[in-house]
């Protein structure tokens, strides 16, 4: 049977480029649509289904409820509201627009970002997809060229949506940020996890560390963490992108690596398995072994690692034989790996959520 082909869906930012769109329709007094359709970068256009529309005084309100097609996105379902009015007084207003964040919306604290301290957490791209909205728009209500309006971004339980973020680390506060640079979500998009990361290590560098520990998930870097006492800003959450972080943090500039990770993923390192989901690099048990007998595990034992269900099996049985020598060759494997990849002094830390960390090179 064929693998069912993904869907896609919309950034936060096509999303409040729609419902920007949507609400200065009507506040210029055309009639609120059901639908709008709105530019995206690459010249594309794409429509949208309008949630609601509520007018209070001379500022209307239009949301979308945001469909990130098939990726597990913690903003799917989400209401992107704009709220828009005109201003009576310009002031210094970029292009026609003066755009801030409402509820939901974070504020960025720390330097780093493509969005300077101080700002509402709204990307370059996102805030160029409101305009060109804004703008579209104005035209098709044949309104006076020159008029200008506030916008101001939403989101309806965004403060509590971003727990389950990262933002908080990168200096984000108060809500999600509104993101997109081509306006679509790939699902299970690497370049999601990719975006991060080098989002992340710019915000290390740009508090001044030269340290970063890179963690393959959430344990590994809170076991971690309480060993180094780094900076939050030192923490870079990697998942299972090995050679793309090392790759970056070599190329950001970090005078040395700490690697954190759990043993399947620190035996996929020592075995230079650049990508350590199982779905790019899937660990068979006798494959692991054979590269333990490369480190001097005696044959017979090797083989009945071999016989293994899974990777963690295998570390279970090395320990429990005493065999902390072939776990610390594993490590310092992974190290001249990650040192390779990187070009930089790497330590690796081995962690069981049991144990915490149990070996390190």
């Amino acid at each position: 049977m064929r693998n069912k082909r993904l869907r896609s869906g919309y950034t936060t930012g096509a999303c409040a480029a729609a419902a920007s769109k949507a609400a200065v329709l009507h506040v210029l007094g055309c009639p609120f649509p059901d639908r709008v359709e709105i530019p995206f970068p690459d010249g594309s256009r794409h429509g949208f289904r309008l949630h609601a529309c509520t007018r209070q005084g001379g500022a209307v309100t239009a949301s979308v409820i945001k469909d990130a097609g098939d990726d597990p996105d913690v903003t799917n379902g989400a209401e992107i509201q704009a709220t828009v009015r005109i201003l009576e007084n310009t002031g210094e207003v970029r292009d026609n627009i003066l755009l801030s964040g409402g509820n939901g919306v974070g504020t960025v604290t720390k330097p780093g970002l493509p969005v300077k301290v101080g700002e509402p957490a709204i990307n370059p791209v996102p805030r160029a997809m409101i305009q060109a909205a804004v703008n579209e728009a104005v035209r098709e209500c044949g309104a006076e060229r020159g008029i200008r309006f506030e916008v101001v971004i939403s989101v309806r339980d965004g403060q509590i949506l971003a727990e389950s973020t990262l933002n908080k680390r990168l200096g984000i506060v108060g809500g999600l940020s509104i993101l997109g640079t081509t306006g679509i979500v790939r699902p299970i998009s690497s370049k999601a996890w990719t975006d991060t990361i080098e989002v992340s290590m710019k915000v290390a560098r740009a508090a001044g560390l030269d340290e970063v520990i890179l963690s393959t998930g959430r344990t590994s870097e809170r076991t971690v963490q309480e060993i180094l006492d780094l900076p939050s800003e030192a923490r870079v959450m990697m998942g299972d992108y090995l050679k793309y972080s090392l790759e970056a943090a070599g190329r950001h500039g970090f005078a040395r690596v700490h690697l954190a990770g759990m043993w399947a993923k620190i035996l996929k390192a020592g075995m230079e398995i650049p990508q350590t989901h199982v779905r790019h690099g899937a660990l068979e048990t006798r494959q692991a072994a054979e590269f333990l007998k490369g480190l001097g595990l005696d044959r017979e034992t090797a083989e009945g690692l071999g016989r293994s269900n899974t990777a963690r099996e295998i570390l279970e049985r090395l320990r429990a034989a005493g065999r902390g020598d072939i776990i610390r060759a594993v490590c310092a494997r992974a190290r001249e790996y990650a040192e390779r990849v990187s070009g930089l002094p790497v330590t690796v830390y081995l962690v069981t959520s049991e144990n915490g960390v149990i070996e390190h090179v």
